[in-house]
């Protein structure tokens, strides 16, 4: 069984891939068992409902690969070595110890063998058909675009303040993706009457930074305020007025963009 699940485009494809690595929800109970208190079962951090707000993705023409599993089992969107991506500030691990509030998620702290088998089990399958989908899509069309997609919760934590924007790109500070492709989200977004912000407090993660050094690739991170689509003190309670309207926010930025690329 592998850990990720992947949508295919209907129709013709286009050079856009995105990944979705934090709305995973499947939770091993070896995990599990070794957590702090129950309410790590409710799975803090996770990137809420994201894969099926995304689920027009196909009739684009855009190949989607999106978690499984929780990141509490390990972080797909960190580095495999421990490399810090914001060098200074608090971040979690490829496999988190604490939440954003300072939490603990583990009695004891995993070791590195378990890490070890965490990665192998569940990291390295996802990173490996993701970079597939990208080399397949540079072979094919010469480069492509990898959006690296999330959303969070508005409240201040350790890592930022309350949120007052509504989506934070995150381009590695110009590094992973050229000014054209960080400018048409901006607008795109903008044109949908929501606010943007840009590197500031995401710069993009693991896979931003990695993949965003690939020749033919440009990378970029949306970091997407929850309250957009969902309650954040409920994530299992829908707003369908809100859902519905970011949705369709989505499909006119995302079409915006494949439209770009079409003429360039």
């Amino acid at each position: 069984m592998t850990p990720y699940r992947e949508i295919l485009p209907r129709g013709d494809p286009i050079p856009i891939i995105v990944s979705i690595p934090h709305t995973g929800t499947e939770l091993p109970e070896s995990v599990a068992e070794r957590f702090a208190g129950p309410e790590m079962r409710a799975l803090p951090m996770t990137d809420w409902h994201l894969h099926r707000l995304y689920d027009f993705l196909p009739e684009l023409g855009i190949a989607s690969i999106h978690a499984r599993f929780s990141r509490l089992v390990v972080d797909l969107n960190r580095p495999p070595d421990g490399e810090a991506l914001y060098p200074g500030r608090y971040e979690t691990s490829l496999v988190a110890t604490e939440t954003f509030d300072g939490e603990e998620i583990f009695r004891e702290p995993p070791g590195p063998e378990t890490t070890e088998a965490l990665r192998g089990r569940y990291y390295e399958p996802y990173h490996t058909r993701l970079a597939e989908l990208l080399q397949g899509a540079i072979d094919r069309f010469g480069r492509v675009v990898l959006v690296d997609a999330h959303s969070v919760a508005s409240r201040a934590n350790r890592i930022h303040p309350a949120l007052m924007s509504d989506i934070y790109l995150g381009d590695r500070d110009g590094l992973a993706c050229e000014p054209w492709l960080t400018e048409a989200l901006r607008v795109g977004f903008a044109a949908t009457g929501l606010e943007v912000q840009i590197n500031d407090p995401y710069k993009g993660g693991y896979t931003t930074h990695n993949y965003g050094q690939w020749p033919g690739v440009d990378a970029i991170q949306i970091e997407m305020c929850q309250r957009l689509y969902m309650d954040e003190g409920q994530p299992e309670k829908f707003v369908e007025e809100s859902w519905e309207l970011t949705r369709k926010r989505l499909v006119k930025v995302f079409a915006a963009l494949a439209q770009r690329l079409e003429r360039s």
